[in-house]
């Protein structure tokens, strides 16, 4: 084991998550394990506790906690198991786009963005096939929910990462997802403005509340989602599209069911069954149709890290969205990719 360092932040790595900074100096740490020490207060960041997705800055001093060494990892750990061939050419088969500087993927659903608590299989571990020649993988620059399918974008260069991270950070990109909820939300067009907060005893699950709570609740922040309704079903059910103005966890499922009108196939917001949620309905349609969650990453849209040109990318919905479109006569083509600026 190493003892304490205490390790001054470069010029090269301003603005990085403290999480990937400390996995590109420490590369033997798993990310699981970084969690645990940023819980703990083992790694700190001028004296003062820090979360893995704290961004550092340069001239900081991160503190970094007694370690065990590459060889020490390596005696106790099972070798790692190769890329196979299916998933590399799983993983090729999403790519949307690519260039020297980005790639744009269309993220499966069920696959999770980053490693975890029991998450062995994920975009990031399986980007290795998406160097298509360069020494290094691409970079994660922005996440999806496990269940979440579309537009991913991975940057291949670390100048573009840094870039791409700041145009998320500064809402300069504009996300716009597609998802069935159940029952009708009114008025067709709106806002939800309600913050959230993790909920007591249960570190993956967003609380709602009031937005004048916000500043008196201890860890709450400010979030807002914007909402149409692209076509209904009898009140059943509706396709809508979401825009999240803010990108806080899980905001779009906790912010529609919060409405009374869950994603279908959300359990950890919506129920698992089909019982009467206010205005709305349970997170189930029932038939033949898929338990599976229907929220999609439709769009993005960005500046290009480097030519500076405004790029759209469209993402095509996951076979059992699509299933549910054809069975509910929803029909993608009728809809631009932007329907907000349209008048619904």
């Amino acid at each position: 084991m190493s003892g304490v360092q205490h390790i001054t932040v470069s010029a090269d790595d301003d603005d990085q998550r403290l999480d990937r900074w400390f996995r590109r100096q420490f590369p033997q740490v798993s990310q699981a394990r970084i969690e645990k020490l940023c819980r703990k207060g083992d790694i700190r960041v001028d004296k003062g506790r820090v979360k893995p997705a704290t961004r550092i800055a340069t001239g900081q001093v991160v503190r970094v906690p007694p370690l065990p060494t590459a060889g020490q990892i390596t005696a106790k750990a099972k070798p790692a198991a190769p890329l196979s061939e299916d998933d590399a050419e799983m993983m090729r088969e999403t790519v949307l786009f690519r260039d020297d500087y980005m790639i744009v993927i269309n993220k499966p659903p069920g696959l999770p963005t980053q490693g975890g608590t029991k998450q062995n299989r994920h975009v990031d571990g399986l980007a290795d096939a998406l160097r298509f020649g360069l020494d290094e993988k691409p970079r994660l620059v922005h996440r999806l929910d496990k269940d979440t399918s579309g537009v991913l974008v991975l940057a291949r260069t670390r100048a573009s990462a840094a870039q791409i991270t700041r145009a998320f950070r500064d809402r300069e990109t504009r996300k716009i997802y597609w998802a069935a909820v159940a029952g009708q939300p009114k008025p067709r067009l709106g806002t939800v403005r309600f913050g959230l907060v993790k909920a007591g005893g249960d570190y993956e699950k967003m609380h709602c509340i009031h937005p004048r709570e916000v500043d008196t609740t201890e860890g709450a922040k400010r979030a807002t989602t914007d909402y149409a309704v692209l076509s209904a079903l009898g009140g059943r059910v509706s396709w809508v599209a979401l825009v999240p103005i803010t990108g806080r966890t899980h905001q779009l499922r906790a912010h529609m069911a919060e409405l009374g009108h869950p994603i279908i196939g959300d359990g950890k917001y919506g129920g698992s069954g089909q019982e009467n949620l206010g205005d709305g309905w349970g997170a189930q349609l029932g038939g033949e149709l898929s338990k599976k969650l229907h929220l999609h990453a439709r769009s993005l849209t960005l500046t290009h890290p480097v030519t500076g040109a405004r790029m759209t990318f469209t993402a095509p919905m996951p076979k059992h969205m699509e299933y549910t479109w054809e069975t509910l006569g929803w029909d993608a083509r009728d809809v631009p990719i932007d329907p907000f600026e349209e008048e619904l």
